[in-house]
């Protein structure tokens, strides 16, 4: 996705900074028919960054590997005109007629940057030659990509025009993010129910609905009334102007409670039909903290693996990102390395085992139960596996990227069901945002499969201590 230069020209020439390439190694390919330019200090930067098993420098060597297969046979004359180009589609890997010509900084350029400008450092090496562009490309609008926000107010406050890299964007506002609900007009049964045909299967209630508003729903997408009139159905199969609905499950009551927690809202209810649902096996949750993600998936996982036995055994893991200062390398297994960034899960477990009978016995004899269903593992070791038969939880989802999102939805065998959990307004990543987050990437492609659910708690359910504090700090 290439956004129009204010100056209005039709030729463009982006130079590229280095955390551009280590954050989407195909970046070179996704400026349509523009030209690249590479600053020599970039490629010193890959060539620093090469080395280690972080997904930054994973990326550095893809970089190289896609720098070495386009130089390949090519003479200096070549070089020195540009190097043409393949086009990537942003959905795959297939590869379009040539676009722009890809350049290297050949020969030094004078940067004409201001004395006073303190520093000799990259930073500033960009700037120069972007600025040294734009003195000899006359008839083209240079612009300088950084993911780099600091680096894009110097270069605002030098004249240079500086952009974010937009292309792995998966939406352009969060806020147009799907909730997987819609609310029905309060008209929508007068409008909608003329035609409507009703049946039960297997103690299940069945709605064909047909009207307009049915074309706007996605499979596994829940339908609600208005707060005071209890219809809430999920969306099962949509043709034309017709969809087949399907009303769900009330968690809300003791007697239908899942591993002796119920449901305190709409929200809740409609999450906890996703995770208990057999035919969906991949489940997204997002919701602030306190909406009790990690509470209601762990209580539904112990369900359908110690009481209905669908699942062999649950597996936990998350992104390994501190709060504040690190502390160190942790002693132990892989399982008590991970243990105290695990807090949340120790936390709910205390609450599905406090209304265990038996006194301090008994709930020590099912705690360790429970723990020896329950593995917690390293996302660092998730590359090459293959889970069969198990109930994945991934935690603070919205700090992985969308590479690394792949690589562990990807690791799913069958049998397995994935949920992830995650708040897109609490991300600890650097250089990703809520439209960027590997979380968003997932919610927005997986949207209306026929074996995928999603929904977005809002209400948190801790204390009145913790709902003043959300809203008055």
């Amino acid at each position: 996705m290439v956004k129009k230069h204010p100056a209005g020209h039709s030729r463009r020439a982006f130079v590229l900074d280095t955390n551009v390439l280590m954050h989407d190694p195909a970046a070179i390919f996704r400026f349509e028919e523009h030209d690249i330019y590479l600053p020599m200090e970039v490629l010193e930067e890959l060539d620093a960054g090469k080395k280690g098993l972080s997904e930054s420098a994973r990326n550095v060597r893809q970089v190289s590997r896609f720098l070495d297969e386009l130089m390949a046979n090519a003479t200096k004359e070549q070089i020195d005109r540009g190097l043409e180009l393949p086009r990537v589609r942003s959905g795959g890997s297939d590869r379009q007629p040539p676009g722009g010509r890809l350049f290297f900084q050949t020969r030094r350029l004078a940067s004409g940057l201001p004395d006073s400008l303190p520093g000799h450092g990259i930073d500033n090496a960009l700037l120069g030659y972007t600025l040294a562009l734009q003195r000899e490309l006359t008839d083209a609008a240079v612009t300088l990509v950084s993911k780099d926000i600091n680096l894009r107010i110097k270069a605002a406050i030098l004249g240079v025009h500086a952009e974010d890299y937009f292309n792995d964007r998966t939406i352009e506002d969060a806020d147009l993010l799907y909730t997987g609900v819609t609310a029905l007009p309060a008209d929508f049964w007068e409008t909608h129910g003329e035609r409507m045909e009703s049946w039960q299967e297997q103690a299940r209630t069945f709605y064909r609905v047909r009207g307009p508003l049915v074309r706007d729903w996605r499979i596994n997408q829940f339908v609600c009334a208005p707060a005071d009139v209890a219809f809430e159905a999920i969306v099962r199969a949509v043709a034309d102007d017709s969809a087949t609905l399907e009303l769900i499950q009330d968690y809300r009551g003791e007697r239908h409670s899942v591993w002796g927690i119920t449901a305190r809202n709409r929200e809740q209810n409609l999450a906890l039909n996703l995770l208990l649902d057999p035919e969906i096996d991949f489940v997204t949750i997002l919701g602030p903290a306190g909406t009790g993600k990690t509470l209601l998936t762990l209580a539904a996982g112990l369900t359908q693996t110690l009481d209905q036995r669908r699942y062999g055994e649950i597996i936990m893991t998350r992104v390994t990102i501190p709060l504040g200062e690190d502390i160190g390398f942790l002693p132990g297994t892989e399982e008590e390395k991970m243990e105290p960034w695990m807090g949340a899960l120790m936390d709910n477990l205390e609450v599905l085992t406090q209304s265990q009978e038996g006194g301090n016995w008994g709930r020590a004899a099912t705690n360790d139960l429970l723990r020896s269903r329950i593995r917690i593992r390293s996302l660092n070791f998730m590359r090459g596996r293959t889970f069969l038969n198990r109930f994945l939880i991934l935690d603070e989802a919205q700090n992985l990227t969308s590479k690394q999102m792949k690589a562990l939805v990807t690791r799913a065998g069958p049998g397995t069901k994935l949920v992830c959990l995650g708040n897109i307004a609490q991300i600890d990543t650097p250089y990703l945002t809520a439209t960027t987050s590997g979380l968003t990437y997932v919610v927005n492609r997986f949207r209306g499969w026929t074996h995928s659910g999603h929904v977005t708690l809002a209400r948190g359910e801790r204390s009145r201590l913790a709902d003043f504090a959300s809203e008055a700090l």
